[in-house]
């Protein structure tokens, strides 16, 4: 009998035994294996020959959840390039439309692409010797990116210039 009360004693005790819900470890949630990245494609042109569109391959897949930015260098101010947000529709002095550049992308490429009535007509100056400036933003920091702005994405991604790779296309 008294066997049979030192196991019960024994199974009752690890029954009871429970783990402690105080967690005084101090847990620091740091996000060490995504980073954001910027590329640079020079020399895109765009004709009927490429179907007004250019496909640039990823040297490494990006993640399901992160997001992809384009930019198109429009111009200089003092010197300062002008990098204008992909999407973006081009009009005739009319007001009728010209055209558009747009872009999509998968986990390992990025189409960008031009759009419009008559592409043929577009002057040189906006389907030649393009440079376009694509940022990988990871998905936990899209949703609280303003991306109109090339400058502000860069300063919030903690990106400069000399962390622009650039593609060889």
């Amino acid at each position: 009998m008294k066997k049979i009360l030192t196991l019960f004693a024994v199974v009752g005790m690890l029954v009871v035994q429970g783990c402690t819900t105080n967690d005084d470890s101090n847990y620091v949630d740091t996000d060490t294996d995504t980073i954001s990245e910027v590329f640079e494609v020079k020399n895109v042109s765009f004709n009927s020959g490429n179907g007004f569109e250019t496909m640039i391959n990823l040297k490494e897949a990006i993640f399901d959840s992160d997001v992809v930015l384009v930019y198109r260098l429009s111009g200089q101010l003092n010197g300062n390039p002008i990098w204008t947000p992909v999407p973006h529709t081009y009009y005739y002095d009319d007001g009728t439309l010209s055209f558009s550049y747009n872009f999509e992308f998968s986990k390992n490429n990025i189409s960008v692409y031009m759009l419009g009535d008559d592409l043929n007509s577009v002057t040189g100056e906006y389907r030649s010797n393009q440079v376009f400036r694509i940022v990988i933003v990871p998905g936990y920091f899209s949703s609280t990116l303003k991306n109109s702005s090339y400058l502000e994405v860069i300063k919030a991604l903690n990106l400069n210039e000399s962390k622009v790779q650039n593609i060889q296309f």
